[in-house]
C-alpha cells in the first residue's frame, strides 16, 4: 500500500492528511512533505494520521524527527489520533504508546481541537 499525504490549511495551521502505511518505503513522502510546509514558512503543523493503517519504527523516526525539526523553528507540531486510541483502531498510537514516545506529542482527536488553541490534548 502506498502513503497519500493531502497538503490544506484550517486556521493558521498546514494540515497534513496522512493515509496509508507509513513505514521505511513510504516514510520518506512524509518527511519531504512536512519539509516542504516549513520551507514554505509554515510553523503550525497538525499531523492527520487518523487514516494511516500501519505505521513502523521508520514512520516513528519520522515523527519524532518533525517534532524535532519543528522545536528547531520555534513552531508548533500536533497529532491527530482517534481518541479511543487502539480501541478505534489507530495502529499509530498502539505504536507510540508501545515505544513509550506517546506522551511526546501534543494529540488531538480531531483536526477541529487540533487547530484551536484553547483545546486540551488528549491525555498519553
Amino acid at each position: 500500500m502506498t502513503l497519500k499525504v493531502a497538503v490544506g490549511e484550517q486556521q493558521g495551521w498546514a494540515v497534513l492528511r496522512v493515509s496509508g502505511e507509513l513505514d521505511l518505503l513510504t516514510s520518506p513522502v512524509l518527511r519531504q512533505r512536512v519539509h516542504e510546509a516549513v520551507a514554505e514558512g509554515r510553523r503550525s503543523v497538525v499531523l492527520d494520521l487518523s487514516d494511516v493503517l500501519f505505521c513502523d519504527s521508520s514512520g516513528v523516526g519520522v515523527l519524532i524527527a518533525t517534532r524535532r525539526l519543528m522545536r528547531s523553528c520555534r513552531g508548533r507540531l500536533r497529532l491527530i489520533l482517534p481518541a479511543q486510541g487502539a480501541v478505534d483502531g489507530s495502529h499509530v498510537n498502539r505504536v507510540l504508546a508501545a515505544l513509550g514516545v506517546r506522551r511526546l506529542f501534543e494529540v488531538y482527536p480531531d483536526a477541529e481541537r487540533a487547530v484551536d488553541d484553547t483545546a486540551e490534548p488528549l491525555s498519553a
